[in-house]
């Protein structure tokens, strides 16, 4: 099975970051030097997807404009000396095809792929949610597609272990026979209470989905905030297509809320080669300078 097809909803108004989102979305709000939605689109490439699908609102115009090619730039850093910066630049705009679709209002994450069916066709795809960032050695959505092609075309859901403290706040799997990282899914419940949740495997922003799922989401009933639920209409389908959940390796960050943003900074400012010798420094001096941490 090929997946050529990946939709990513950015069309949420990112309440948690203003006034920031006044102008800028959120995808586009950067970790360190790059926005959550490189990161999803990056991820997309290194699985072989070469179609991304942006559903998209008000405001959100320069998502699909920071991968277009600015050749002005490309050549004032050329010219600087600055090549490698040039060439990265040329590889954003190279990672993918990108289409927009506009979601008018916003009714929910079913609601949100629902507005891409048009573009998907009757082909599988991938759903990314930007909020979910994952940094692994291997590409998690690939490895998600290689578990559906083995497993008769299932659609496929990434998991990870929360708190259970935590699981009012994500939607959680219902599990059955298990073989390492991979589980049969049963059903999925959106934001349960501790006390009523059937696991702490929190479903992580990564699906890989049949077309059917466009008309179980045409057929969901909104919940009590008029939002129609993706996972109420995964749910619906497992009778005729098997769900699998997989618990992914590597890190997760949720960049949805500046918390996550902070996490996932720090992470990378101590990790990347270019930055954390610098940034480990001043770190130790923060922790240990009582003057500094008192501003």
């Amino acid at each position: 099975m090929t997946i050529s097809k990946a939709v990513i909803p950015v069309a949420g108004l990112g309440t948690r970051f203003l006034p920031s989102t006044l102008t800028i979305p959120k995808v586009m709000i950067p970790v360190v030097d790059k926005p959550p939605i490189h990161f999803c689109v990056e991820e997309a490439a290194r699985a072989g997807i070469d179609h991304v699908i942006f559903v998209t609102s008000q405001g959100q115009e320069s998502v699909p404009t920071y991968f277009k090619r600015r050749p002005d730039l490309e050549t004032s850093m050329a010219n600087g000396g600055k090549h490698e910066l040039a060439e990265s630049l040329r590889e954003i705009a190279n990672l993918a095809d990108i289409s927009v679709v506009t979601q008018e209002k916003q009714l929910g994450l079913g609601h949100a792929v629902l507005m891409a069916k048009k573009m998907v066709g009757s082909q599988p795809f991938a759903v990314f949610l930007p909020d979910n960032l994952i940094l692994s050695e291997s590409s998690v959505i690939r490895n998600m597609i290689e578990i559906s092609d083995s497993n008769h075309g299932s659609m496929v859901i990434a998991l990870k272990k929360v708190n259970p403290t935590e699981v009012s706040s994500y939607g959680i799997a219902k599990l059955g026979e298990k073989n390492d990282r991979i589980s049969d899914i049963l059903g999925l419940v959106e934001k349960p209470s501790k006390e009523s949740s059937p696991s702490n495997l929190a479903v992580i922003g990564r699906y890989i989905l049949s077309h059917k799922i466009f008309t179980a989401i045409e057929n969901s009933t909104p919940g009590a905030l008029g939002e129609i639920q993706l996972t109420d209409a995964i749910t619906s389908l497992l009778e005729d297509i098997p769900c699998l959940g997989y618990e992914f390796p590597g890190i997760h960050f949720d960049v949805g809320t500046p918390v996550g943003m902070l996490k996932a900074s720090l992470h990378i400012g101590l990790n990347r080669n270019d930055l954390k010798s610098e940034f480990r420094e001043w770190l130790d001096s923060y922790i240990n300078d009582t003057d500094l941490k008192s501003q």
